[in-house]
């Protein structure tokens, strides 16, 4: 009894930090309200987006995302998250969840008002580079850093991993909700996943904006114990699935003067990451739509093809 009710006390404030104190009544619109959907729980979209690795990947993602400095110059800019850190987790956590579990109305009615907002974020750097949060360029950069950092949690850390045939289809299935946002030719398998993540390695870099994330999101994160506790084993699995190259220019690779924890050790920051996964499987567990949406909803057949 009183193991259990510890276990509910800490669940819900972690969900409370990442998806609000109001999560109950949006939960029964996007996962109880019945209508037209684009996935059901059986499709990889909804296994990997449901699944407790998604905190882990969510980290990384935004780790990978701040070496981009003109994606990074939106965000710094106008989001706001350096003053609200939780409140815009708890947006890009909303915006997720819809796009993979809502009706198509609420799909649609999301990423028209989030493109509604991108007309109005532009600016330039310093040095003179302009930016605009609805460049399709800059779109696809944040759409592939998140996706590829969602499905290697997925893969690496969860119970269930997807074959090599469902990450594909994985790809392919958040390719439609990108495309509806603005991203043109969004990759369409694994292999073109990767190729257009290579293709910006040029234009990455160590930024003022990418150290206040790193400060966000590894050296001072805004939590109190035992919160802190926990997020630093997801933290640590986040950093340890970097590319060893985002590390290094995070500054993030490790040593043993540094003043942070080292992440080198391939012995200890997996286990941890998967005793981190594990808790948060006990504790949260799989999100899914409710057996009445699932019989009631209507699936469309989604074919990568219809979307060339």
């Amino acid at each position: 009894m009183l193991l259990s009710k510890a276990r509910e006390t800490f669940a819900n404030r972690i969900r409370d930090k990442v998806a609000g104190t109001d999560r109950k009544e949006r939960a029964d619109l996007i996962w109880r309200t019945p209508g037209e959907r684009w996935f059901t729980n059986a499709d990889p979209i909804t296994r990997v987006n449901g699944a407790p690795t998604m905190y882990i990947g969510g980290i990384r993602a935004l780790l990978l995302q701040s070496l981009h400095p003109l994606a990074m110059a939106g965000v710094a800019g106008h989001s706001g998250y350096q003053d609200d850190p939780w409140g815009r987790l708890q947006r890009t956590a909303d915006y997720v969840a819809t796009t993979t579990f809502a009706r198509k109305v609420d799909v649609e009615e999301m990423i028209a008002h989030v493109r509604r907002i991108h007309g109005y974020i532009k600016g330039r750097l310093p040095d003179g580079r302009a930016y605009a949060a609805s460049d399709p360029h800059l779109l696809k950069w944040v759409h592939c850093a998140e996706i590829e950092s969602f499905l290697i949690a997925h893969q690496r850390f969860g119970s269930k991993p997807l074959t090599p045939a469902e990450c594909d289809t994985y790809v392919a299935q958040t390719a439609i909700s990108a495309r509806m946002l603005g991203v043109v030719d969004p990759p369409q398998t694994v292999e073109e996943l990767y190729k257009t993540l290579a293709s910006y390695g040029p234009e990455l870099e160590f930024s003022t904006a990418t150290a206040d994330v790193v400060d966000l999101l590894v050296d001072n994160p805004p939590l109190d114990v035992p919160m802190k506790w926990g997020y630093d084993m997801l933290k640590v699995g986040a950093i340890a699935l970097l590319p060893s190259t985002a590390r290094t220019m995070l500054g993030l690779g490790g040593s043993a003067d540094s003043n942070r924890v080292s992440f080198s050790d391939e012995f200890w920051r997996r286990p941890v990451a998967r005793a981190a996964t594990f808790a948060l499987q006990y504790t949260l567990g799989q999100v899914r739509l409710s057996e009445e949406v699932e019989a009631a909803a209507l699936k469309t057949p989604y074919s990568p093809l219809s979307f060339d």
